[in-house]
């Protein structure tokens, strides 16, 4: 069976369509740490809280982008990593 764009973009190795998955270990720590800059808005606590939200989305962007299971996840984490340097840089 010839593997049509809409497979390569949308589908897995096991022909499931994948938009969506459970968050892995860096995406939680993102979602936590961000929350937590919210209550802690000051001092060095914050600016450690920021440090590990950044670097645990940049983390689970770059492994999207290689390791993500078709095209779709794939431009979702490059999307992240434009969006996270382009804040990054307009700040």
């Amino acid at each position: 069976m010839e593997s049509t764009l809409f497979d390569k973009t949308f589908r897995d190795s096991e022909g499931k369509i994948v938009v969506a998955q459970m968050p892995n270990l860096p995406l939680i720590v993102w979602a936590v740490t961000t929350i937590l800059t919210l209550i802690f808005t000051t001092g060095k606590i914050n600016t450690v809280l920021e440090v590990l939200s950044n670097g645990s989305l940049f983390t689970w962007a770059w492994l999207e982008l290689f390791e993500g299971v078709n095209y779709f996840r794939r431009a979702l984490g490059l999307a992240v990593l434009i969006a996270i340097l382009a804040s990054k840089i307009l700040t």
